[in-house]
C-alpha cells in the first residue's frame, strides 16, 4: 500500500478520499410539463413531480401504482416457458412419493426461496427435504459432492432455488446418478445456450423467455413455481388464495434482501408481503422481530426488512450455517424459535464486528494500481478474511470510493472473491470476460462472486483493470446525487409526508424521494448520541437530523445559509408526532 493512503490521500483521478466521500454532483430531475399539472390538479406539485420521475403520466398507471391488486397486477406463472413441464414433473414425483430435495443458496433470498417451496410441497404431502451448501466449504450453487450425497440419500428430484443457471456439469452429473433436475434461478445465464444446464429451467432471463417481468428475485421465481403448483392442485379457490397469500411474507423478505427492482410485479409482491408480515403468525419471524427490538410495535417497512431482518438471516450463512435461518422461518415450536432468533441476533453482532475489521484491512491493501477498479487481496502475513463478509467489505469500499470493488480472501487452493459495483459498470459482464482465469463465477451487474487458482490471480486482476480502464471514464467515477424535486420548505407538512408514504415500499428503482430546499437559514444546532456523533439542525420550524454526521457538518454554524437535500419522515417520540427532515447532503451558500 502506498504511504499516501495512510495519510488520508488516495489518488483516484486526482480526487482525495474526502472529496470522494462528500462531494457529489447534484442532479435535479427534469421538471414536469405544465400540461401534466393541468391534467391532474388534485395532486400537489411535489407529488406530481414524483410520479413523473417514475414514468407515470396516465390515470390508469398512477392508480395501479398507488393501489396495486394482487390478483390483477401480477402475472400468470404459466407465462414462464417451461412452467407446465416443471409442474408436471414435480407432480409425478409427489404422486410416486419420491424424495424431492430443494437445493438453495445460503443468503436471505435463497433461504426464503427454500422455505417457500418446502412449505408448499409439504401441503401436498410430498416427501421433501432441503439442502443449503456451506458458504466456506462448498461455495455457491450446486457441487458434485453435495449432489452425490443427496442422491445417495434417496433423492429422485432436485429443485434448485436462487442458483443453478451456470451448473451445466453438475446437472449432468445428477442425471447420470439417476435424479431429475428443475432449475429455478434469476441470475444471469451463460452467454451461449449450449452452456445452459440440460434440464427444465425457470428463469425469466433465459433467452427466448417471454415472461413480462424480468426482475424477480430468486424467491419471486420460487413463488411463481409455488403458484403454479397451487393452481394445478385440487384445493378450493379460497384455499388456493390463502396459501398463496401466506407465502408472501417470505417473498417480501427475500425480494428486499436481494436488492432487486421494487417496481412492477416486485412492488405488488412486497407491498402485499409487508401487510402479511404485520399480521403474521410465523413464529420464528415474530421472535426475530422481538429480539431485535424493531420498530417499537409499529408496522415494519422495507427499510426494517433490508437493514434489520435480512442481515440477521444472512448472518447465519455468513458466519455459521444457513440452515439456522431456514429452521427459524419454518419452525412451529416457540422454544426453538426463541433460541434460533437469539442465535441469529448474536451472529449478526459478530458479523458487524468482522465486517468493520475486514473493511479497514481491505482499505489498507488498496494500491496505486486501483485507479478505476479496487482489487483488494488478503495478504499472506495476516489472519485470513472471513469469506462470508468480504462482499460486505466490498460494498463499503465501493460506496466510499465510488469504484467497482473486489475483495479477495485466501482459500486452501487459491482465492475466493466477492465484488460490488457502481451503476456505470456491469461487474458480472466484466468477470465473464475474465472467465479463462476463474474456476467459478456468477452474480448480477452490481454484485458478483468468483473463485480462482493462486497462479491466475495477477492475470485476472490485470485484465479486470484493463476492462475497467476501457469502460469507465472519469465522469463515471464521480458519485451523483439524483434529486427528485425542489420544494419550498414552507410547503412541508404532515399531509405531504403522508402522501409521499403512498410511494412505499421503497427500494431499488423506487428510492425514498429526495427533496431539495434552497437558501434556508440554520436557526439552531444540537449534537446527540453518547459520543456526540449525531447532529440536528433547526430550519424554519423543522429539525433536520444527520445520524453519524456530526464530524462531517462540524464547520456549519447558526446563521449559515444552506441548500439541503433530504428525505421527509414523521418523528414520533413520547406520544408526539412532528415532521422531520433526514439530511442526505448539504452545502453552504
Amino acid at each position: 500500500m502506498g504511504s499516501s493512503l495512510r495519510y488520508g490521500y488516495f489518488k483516484h483521478g486526482n480526487l482525495d478520499n474526502s472529496l470522494i466521500n462528500m462531494k457529489k454532483i447534484w442532479q435535479l430531475a427534469p421538471k414536469i410539463d405544465k400540461r401534466l399539472s393541468d391534467k391532474f390538479p388534485e395532486f400537489s406539485p411535489v407529488i406530481l413531480q414524483l410520479l413523473f420521475n417514475r414514468g407515470f403520466t396516465g390515470r390508469e398507471e398512477i392508480d395501479k401504482f398507488f393501489y396495486p391488486d394482487l390478483e390483477k397486477d401480477i402475472f400468470d406463472p404459466f407465462f414462464l416457458r417451461q412452467m407446465n413441464e416443471a409442474v408436471d414433473l414435480i407432480i409425478k414425483h409427489v404422486k410416486a412419493q419420491n424424495k424431492i430435495v430443494i437445493y438453495g443458496d445460503y443468503d436471505a433470498d435463497g433461504v426464503t426461496s427454500s422455505v417457500v417451496l418446502t412449505e408448499t410441497l409439504k401441503i401436498f404431502k410430498a416427501q421433501v427435504d432441503y439442502y443449503i451448501p456451506d458458504r466456506i466449504k462448498e461455495g455457491y450453487s450446486l457441487n458434485m459432492e453435495a449432489i452425490k450425497k443427496i442422491i445417495e440419500a434417496g433423492a429422485k428430484l432436485i429443485i434448485t432455488v436462487d442458483c443453478g443457471i451456470i451448473s451445466k456439469n453438475e446437472v449432468k452429473y445428477a442425471q447420470e446418478l439417476g435424479a431429475e433436475v428443475v432449475i429455478t434461478d434469476h441470475h444471469t445465464p451463460p452467454e451461449k445456450d449450449d452452456d445452459l444446464p440440460p434440464s427444465i429451467i425457470i428463469n425469466p432471463h433465459v433467452r427466448g423467455e417471454n415472461y413480462p417481468f424480468k426482475y424477480l428475485a430468486g424467491v419471486g421465481v420460487a413463488f411463481k413455481l409455488a403458484q403454479a403448483l397451487i393452481a394445478k392442485s385440487t384445493l378450493s379457490e379460497v384455499d388456493k388464495k390463502k396459501l398463496e397469500t401466506k407465502l408472501l411474507d417470505l417473498v417480501a423478505i427475500g425480494t428486499i434482501a436481494d436488492l432487486v427492482s421494487l417496481v412492477g410485479e416486485n412492488r405488488v409482491l412486497v407491498k402485499k408481503g409487508l401487510e402479511v408480515i404485520s399480521n403474521n403468525d410465523r413464529l420464528g419471524l415474530n421472535e426475530l422481530i422481538k429480539i431485535s427490538q424493531l420498530n417499537n410495535g409499529k408496522k415494519l417497512d422495507s427499510w426494517n426488512i433490508g437493514f434489520q431482518i435480512a442481515p440477521r438471516l444472512n448472518a447465519a450463512g455468513r458466519m455459521d450455517l444457513a440452515h439456522k435461518a431456514f429452521d427459524l422461518l419454518i419452525t412451529k415450536d416457540k422454544s426453538e424459535a426463541e433460541n434460533l432468533a437469539q442465535f441469529l441476533n448474536e451472529k449478526n453482532a459478530e458479523r458487524q464486528r468482522l465486517t468493520e475489521e475486514i473493511s479497514v484491512q481491505a482499505e489498507a491493501e488498496i494500491s496505486d494500481k486501483d485507479n478505476k477498479i479496487i482489487i483488494s487481496v488478503c495478504p499472506e502475513n495476516t489472519l485470513n478474511w472471513n469469506e462470508g463478509v468480504i462482499g460486505l467489505a466490498a460494498g463499503r469500499l465501493c460506496e466510499k470510493f465510488y469504484r467497482p470493488t473486489l475483495v479477495i480472501a485466501r482459500t486452501e487452493d487459491g482465492y475466493k472473491g466477492s465484488g460490488r459495483s457502481i451503476a456505470e459498470f456491469d461487474l458480472v459482464a466484466a468477470i465473464r470476460e475474465c472467465g479463462e482465469f476463474l474456476e467459478r463465477y456468477g452474480g448480477h451487474p452490481r454484485s458478483c462472486g468468483f473463485s480462482l487458482k493462486a497462479e491466475n490471480l495477477e492475470k485476472f486482476a490485470e485484465k479486470m483493470r484493463i476492462i475497467a480502464e476501457e469502460k469507465l471514464h472519469e465522469e463515471d467515477l464521480q458519485p451523483k446525487l439524483i434529486i427528485d424535486c425542489e420544494a419550498d420548505i414552507k410547503e412541508i407538512d404532515e399531509d405531504l409526508v403522508n402522501q409521499i408514504e403512498k410511494f412505499s415500499p421503497f427500494g431499488q428503482d423506487n428510492f425514498k424521494p429526495k427533496l431539495m430546499s434552497r437558501n434556508i437559514q440554520i436557526k439552531d444546532i444540537m449534537t446527540m448520541g453518547a459520543e456526540g456523533q449525531h447532529i440536528k439542525f433547526r430550519f424554519n420550524g423543522f429539525w433536520a437530523i444527520s445520524f453519524g454526521g456530526a464530524e462531517g457538518w462540524k464547520d456549519y454554524k447558526v446563521g449559515d445559509i444552506v441548500d439541503v437535500v433530504y428525505n421527509l419522515e414523521i418523528n414520533e417520540f413520547n406520544g408526539r408526532r412532528e415532521v422531520q427532515m433526514k439530511i442526505v447532503d448539504m452545502r453552504k451558500i
